[in-house]
C-alpha cells in the first residue's frame, strides 16, 4: 500500500508539475465529452456539464447525477464523486481541454483521463444499418457452458442512437447511451464507481463484442434477439441451509455498538435485511428506495437494516464510507459494518453462514414478526430497467404489507 502511495504521488506530480503558472483556471459552462481509458485503445465516453464552478452533472441516457464537490488548485481540477471514493484530478489546459486522471485509491487504480468540449457522446458517422430495439439474450465469457453467465439485454434505438441496460441475475449495468454506426455498436456508462463499455458487431439477430470495465477487466460476449428471454427468478438462488429458518448476526454501528436481530429495536417486527456496499452502484439504487420506502413506513411495525461489506483497509475508512453514504442519500436506518478489507461473496458468506451463498451485493433477506425468514431476493432491478423497475416496486410493497399484516 505504500509504495503505491509513493507511485501514485509521482505519477500527479510529474503531471501537475508541468504546468507550473499560477493563475486559477475556471471550467466554462459548457459541455464535456470525458474520457477514460480501457484496454485495446478504447476509451469509455461520457458527457458531463458544468453548471457552476463547484458543480457539473453527468449524464448516463435518463440519468443525471449531480456532482458538487469540486475544487481548484492553480491550473488542476478536482471532482470527487458523490458517495463513492472516486476523484477525477486533472489539470486545466489553456483551450479548457482537460488531461488527468480519474482514480480509486482504496483498489490501487490510476486510470488516464482526458476532456474536451463537446455535445456528443460518440461519433456518428454513417448510417445506422441495425436497429436492435427489443430483449435480447446476453452471454457473457460465450466458451463458458455456465447459464449462469446469462443476461438479458434492453434496448431502444432510435436512428443511431440507443439507449437500455443488461441485467443479469444480480443486478444491472444501470444506464447504458451510445450509438450504431453502420453494424458498429458502442454503449457505455459513467457513475462515479464504474465506467463500463460495451462495443459489438451487430447483424439483425446477433451480437458480438466486448465488455470493458476500466482498463483493468475486458470480457467477451455474445447475444441473440429473444423477446421471450427471461432470467432466473431473483427469489430463487439464495436460501438458509437445510435446518436453519432465521438469521443471526452480531456486528457493529458507527459509534462500536454490537447490533443483533435480537436487539429490543427489531422485536415482533417486520425487518428488512440488506447485505451490501457502499461501493456498488446497485447498492445505492436500492439504498435510495429503502432509504425513501422507510422513511413513509417507519410508524409501522417495520426496520431495515444494511450489513456493509466493504473493500478498504481499515474499519475507520469502512465507517467513513457508510457514513458518507448515510448523508449523502439521508438514510435513517442502520448500516452495520459486517466485513472490510475484501468484499469477497466467499468471506461474506462466512459471516453469514446459515446461507448457502452470497451471489449477489445487494441481497435482501425478509423476516417476518416472529423472527423467520419469508424471502431472499438477489440483486436489484433499478430505474435503468423501467418495467421491471416498477413491476420490484410494486411486488416489494405488497409482500410488505402481507407480512405487516400478519399477527
Amino acid at each position: 500500500m505504500r509504495l503505491y502511495i509513493c507511485i501514485l504521488l509521482i505519477v500527479l506530480s510529474l503531471l501537475f508539475s508541468c504546468k507550473n503558472d499560477t493563475h486559477t483556471s475556471k471550467l466554462p459552462l459548457v459541455s464535456y465529452r470525458g474520457s477514460i481509458e480501457a484496454q485495446d485503445e478504447k476509451n469509455i465516453q461520457f458527457i458531463f456539464k458544468v453548471t457552476d464552478e463547484q458543480s457539473l452533472k453527468v449524464y448516463n441516457a435518463d440519468e443525471i447525477i449531480t456532482v458538487d464537490e469540486i475544487t481548484y488548485e492553480k491550473d488542476t481540477i478536482i471532482i470527487k464523486m458523490p458517495v463513492f471514493e472516486s476523484v477525477i484530478k486533472a489539470v486545466v489546459n489553456k483551450d479548457s481541454s482537460l488531461t488527468g486522471f480519474y482514480i480509486k485509491p482504496n483498489l490501487n487504480r490510476i486510470v488516464p483521463f482526458n476532456a474536451s468540449p463537446n455535445e456528443d457522446r460518440f461519433e456518428i458517422n454513417s448510417k445506422a444499418n441495425e436497429n436492435i430495439s427489443g430483449n435480447w439474450k446476453v452471454k457473457f465469457s460465450p466458451n463458458d457452458h455456465e447459464e449462469t453467465n446469462a443476461a438479458k439485454g434492453i434496448f431502444e434505438q432510435n436512428g443511431n442512437r440507443v439507449t437500455g441496460t443488461i441485467r443479469t441475475t444480480t443486478g444491472d449495468y444501470r444506464y447504458l447511451e451510445g450509438v450504431i454506426n453502420n453494424n458498429q455498436l458502442q454503449l457505455s456508462t459513467f457513475d462515479g464507481a464504474h465506467a463500463y463499455l460495451f462495443t459489438a458487431t451487430v447483424t439483425d439477430s446477433t451480437m458480438s463484442g466486448n465488455f470493458y470495465s476500466g482498463n483493468h477487466y475486458k470480457e467477451p460476449f455474445t447475444a441473440k434477439r429473444n423477446e421471450s428471454f427471461e432470467l432466473a427468478n431473483a427469489d430463487t438462488l439464495t436460501h438458509l441451509k437445510e435446518g436453519y429458518d432465521k438469521l443471526a448476526f452480531s456486528f457493529p454501528d458507527e459509534n462500536g455498538n454490537m447490533i443483533s436481530l435480537g436487539d429490543d429495536r427489531f422485536k415482533n417486527k417486520v425487518v428488512v435485511v440488506q447485505i451490501m456496499g457502499t461501493w456498488c452502484p446497485n447498492c445505492l439504487d436500492e439504498t435510495r428506495y429503502y432509504s425513501e420506502y422507510y422513511k413513509a413506513n417507519k410508524d409501522k411495525d417495520l426496520e431495515f437494516i444494511g450489513l456493509a461489506f466493504e473493500y478498504v483497509k481499515s474499519d475507520t475508512l469502512a465507517f467513513k464510507a457508510i457514513n458518507r453514504l448515510k448523508d449523502r442519500v439521508n438514510v435513517e436506518y442502520p448500516i452495520l459494518l459486517a466485513q472490510y478489507g475484501t468484499t469477497s461473496k466467499e468471506k461474506a458468506q462466512e459471516k453469514l453462514p446459515m446461507l448457502n451463498h452470497v451471489l449477489s451485493y445487494p441481497t435482501s433477506i425478509f423476516i417476518d414478526k416472529k423472527g423467520k425468514v419469508r424471502k431472499i431476493h438477489t440483486g436489484f432491478n433499478g430505474p435503468a430497467t423501467g418495467d421491471k423497475y416498477k413491476s420490484f416496486q410494486q411486488e416489494f410493497t405488497t409482500f410488505l404489507d402481507q407480512l405487516l399484516n400478519e399477527e
